[in-house]
């Protein structure tokens, strides 16, 4: 079963496809391991964002982990990553209907019920010890393409 629907990916990827610089193979021998297909690489990191998993639980035959990391930094490097965002938000509203107004964030820190002493302390127990800390013990990442 495929990670999203043809319907809704097969658009993003043609639009991202466009935005993909030309590669020139010059290698002096000519006798280098052939380039894995972006569209391979593409569908990797599409598996690994909806499914939520690491980069070696994706990666098989076809692509291997370093490959789908060595491929998204390269394409971070060259500001894609953004102007994929954009496509994917745009063709999310364009099927489906994204109505910002409507949305709400809501987060929550519980204790692990089966936590124990491997866990280690609970940020929520601070307040009830009465320790009080400036620092931050979460801190939000600037981009969603890790």
């Amino acid at each position: 079963m495929p990670a999203l629907q043809p319907y809704i990916i097969e658009p993003i990827w043609e639009q991202f496809e466009a935005l993909l610089p030309e590669r020139e193979v010059d290698h002096p021998l000519g006798c280098h391991r052939p380039r894995i297909p972006d569209r391979v690489v593409f569908g990797k990191l599409i598996e690994i964002l909806v499914f939520g998993c690491a980069y070696w639980r994706i990666a098989d035959e076809q692509c291997s982990a370093s490959t789908i990391r060595r491929r998204r930094d390269e394409w971070m490097k060259a500001g894609l990553m953004d102007s994929l965002q954009m496509i994917a938000l745009q063709a999310y509203d364009h099927f489906i209907g994204l109505e910002l107004s409507d949305v709400s964030v809501d987060g929550c820190i519980t204790k692990a019920p089966c936590g124990g002493e491997k866990a280690g302390r609970s940020p929520v127990d601070r307040g009830k010890r009465g320790i009080t800390s400036a620092r931050r013990w979460w801190t939000p990442t600037a981009s969603p393409w890790w």
